[in-house]
């Protein structure tokens, strides 16, 4: 299961325009950033001329929209599928971070996908409404969720400990380039859930 939402680097076939446009969108951002990140570059990894993608979006920014829902339905389905597979509260919440932890070494090159996203968008953002904080948002309230379901008056603020010492770890082993580090706090997660007591 990939919780980062890596995307192929080339068209897929069988994909019309626009979903080769969002999925090599979706690449190009994570590894780039928005700001490196050109309609022509899309255009190109999309395999679709360029004067294509202004009738499918007008802006840069409507196809950054259409990259962060596809983000978030990928994420809603991630977390969906750990949610069937285990039983427990806590088995969810340590079958999610071992599922990060496999893109280890994803995450040491280009960071948290989710968390490098939703913080690059809030540097342009004005006014309170972030546009790539679903991306944050949806597990924060998954999490929230699970230790509610554990027992736990504190479930928002357990929810807040776990995706933050998730996303430091994240952007600590991407600046450091090291990708056992992420691997270390995974597993120091997964005792403090096991420690956890309704």
């Amino acid at each position: 299961m990939s919780v980062t939402g890596q995307t192929e680097a080339s068209p897929v076939q069988g994909q019309g325009k626009r979903e080769r446009l969002v999925s090599a969108a979706c690449d190009l951002v994570y590894r780039q950033g928005i700001a490196r990140t050109t309609l022509a570059d899309i255009a190109q990894a999309a395999d679709v001329p360029v004067g294509n993608v202004y009738y499918y979006f007008r802006t840069k920014d409507a196809i950054i929209d259409a990259v962060v829902r596809a983000h978030v339905s990928r994420l809603t389905a991630a977390v969906a599928v750990v949610e069937r597979r285990h039983r427990t509260p806590q088995a969810r919440l340590k079958a999610l971070m071992a599922a990060l932890a496999e893109q280890r070494d994803l995450i040491a090159l280009y960071g948290c996908l989710y968390g490098t996203l939703s913080s690059e968008l809030a540097k342009g953002a004005e006014g309170p409404d972030v546009p790539g904080a679903s991306l944050v948002r949806v597990p924060l309230e998954w999490a929230e969720r699970q230790f509610r379901d554990m027992g736990r008056a504190d479930a928002g603020d357990l929810a807040v400990e776990f995706v933050a010492s998730y996303q430091g770890s994240a952007v600590l082993s991407s600046a450091l380039g090291q990708p056992d580090l992420m691997a270390r706090q995974v597993r120091r997660l997964a005792r403090w859930i096991e420690a956890l007591q309704p």
